[in-house]
């Protein structure tokens, strides 16, 4: 199994396929790294090197009781990176790993990232205060928080089924294989890691980090998306940054991804062609 060791001894497990430019993905929570096996082999096979690792906590790394904040995050990311001496790469992340991504751009990525996508993500910040109104309000994450210590099971596979692909709207038509596999990897991780990670992705404050990074940057969202609502994170986003593009997609939900690979594929590939 392919693996590093962090500094503080949590073991990151990683894919790597291919050659060519690398093309680094980060899951969102609670996943692991196959929920983007559909986009790692669309690459593959149109002939880019192909990256993924699973978060501290998620998938098969490590389940250890600390480190579960953006900060280890991003360092882990950079730790593989660096294990892989990843450069000229495009990173890519989705909700929380698009906040993984973005502190890892802006802290650890120079000289060695060429772009960026912001899929669904969850910067700036998605907790409600007086600085960010817009936000959601803390008890949103208590209510998660409630739901996962009481039956993390069910709670799974009640997200995966509804707001996560939109499978909740009105003649919507569920796919159930995306249900079973969210449900799948979000049991491989740790409860405690899934615990502690909703404070990571809620209450961390990107702004800073936005600002710093000075790669091309595609921000993209469902306009649907019930998990990450657009108004709050992807325009406030893409004025932060340098230089970004916005690209807002009616009716997707938050998995958008998954339920449209063939439209988002086709666009990530020629944002990182441009």
């Amino acid at each position: 199994m392919n693996s590093i060791i962090t500094k503080d001894g949590t073991e990151i497990f990683y894919k790597d396929w291919g050659s060519g430019q690398p093309i680094v993905f980060h899951h969102g929570w609670p996943l692991s790294s196959d929920d983007w096996d559909t986009q790692m082999l669309f690459f593959l096979h149109n002939g880019y090197r192909v990256v993924a690792h699973d978060r501290r906590g998620h998938g098969r790394s490590s389940q250890g009781a600390t480190g579960h904040d953006m900060d280890h995050y991003a360092a882990d990311a950079a730790a593989v990176a660096d294990h892989l001496d990843l450069r000229d790469a495009v990173h890519i992340g989705h909700s929380t790993g698009g906040g993984e991504a973005a502190r890892y751009v802006a802290r650890h990525g120079a000289g060695r990232v060429a772009k960026l996508v912001l899929m669904n993500a969850v910067p700036p910040l998605m907790l409600k205060t007086t600085n960010n109104p817009g936000g959601l309000p803390r008890k949103a994450f208590d209510d998660l928080r409630d739901a996962l210590a009481s039956n993390r099971s069910q709670f799974y596979r009640d997200l995966a089924s509804g707001p996560f692909y939109g499978f909740n709207r009105p003649g919507a038509k569920t796919i159930q294989g995306c249900v079973d596999n969210w449900w799948r990897q979000g049991m491989m991780g740790g409860a405690t890691a899934h615990y502690d990670g909703i404070k990571a992705f809620s209450e961390t404050d990107f702004t800073d980090d936005l600002k710093a990074i000075d790669v091309p940057t595609l921000v993209m969202h469902g306009d649907d998306d019930q998990v990450v609502p657009v108004a709050d994170s992807a325009p406030l986003s893409a004025k932060l940054l340098r230089h970004a593009t916005l690209k807002i997609y009616p009716g997707y939900p938050h998995g958008m991804f998954a339920v449209h690979p063939d439209v988002i594929n086709r666009d990530l590939l020629a944002f990182i062609r441009s």
